[in-house]
């Protein structure tokens, strides 16, 4: 059978190409910073993005980075301190203040109780639905233990697979997502930051965003 120039044009342009990127974490120049300050250190040749802790959530903007759907991996860090480490990725953010969010509270990750264990990873659509709204309204539909063991204050791998119509959470190249969501807003593209809780510092690294 023939096939036409015309007929291999249509029928490759139904296939999407995943662009893969890997921001420069390197200077504080290339963030944009909402309510932290920022510094860059190295560790084992790999750059490490810190944000200190203050009142308030804080978002470091990655610049000229863009994300609809797709694939958002990173390495972070936070600390056992009760209320006090809520560490993660922002991502179709609009402004400052509007984006969707996936934290972890590593505190919880290693609690005997399972009420604090199943509040280890969490969903949140901001600015309408944070995490006190959500847990009030929909009770442990939109944060969840992890799948696996972690230390509380070691570094972890996570990578936040992102459709149209589902949020799905891998920790640790776990097979079994630790939280599977329904986007609560209909962002659809916007950008892409590390994200820290009230009262909360964190460390970032190895950065990889696929479209």
């Amino acid at each position: 059978m023939k096939i036409s120039f015309i007929h291999l044009v249509i029928v490759l342009g139904c296939f999407s190409v995943a662009h893969a990127q890997s921001p420069d974490l390197s200077s504080a120049s290339n963030f944009e910073m909402i309510n932290r300050h920022i510094s860059i250190g190295k560790s084992n040749g790999k750059n490490i993005v810190h944000l200190d802790a203050a009142e308030g959530e804080g978002v470091a903007w990655l610049k000229n980075i863009k994300f609809s759907t797709g694939t958002i991996e990173f390495d972070v860090k936070g600390r056992d301190v009760m209320q006090q480490s809520f560490v993660g990725i922002a991502f179709h953010g609009t402004g400052d203040s509007a984006y969707d969010c996936i934290y972890f509270r590593p505190f919880n990750f290693n609690a005997t109780e399972a009420a604090r264990k199943n509040h280890s990873v969490q969903y949140i659509s901001m600015p309408q639905y944070d995490w006190s709204y959500l847990r009030e309204k929909f009770p442990n539909k939109y944060e969840n233990a992890l799948t696996n063991f972690i230390n509380a204050d070691s570094w972890f791998h996570t990578k936040v697979v992102v459709t149209a119509n589902e949020i799905k959470v891998f920790v640790n190249n776990s097979t079994t997502p630790s939280i599977t969501v329904q986007p609560l807003n209909h962002y659809t593209t916007g950008k892409v930051g590390f994200w820290v809780g009230n009262g909360s510092d964190g460390d970032f690294a190895n950065l990889s965003v696929t479209e």
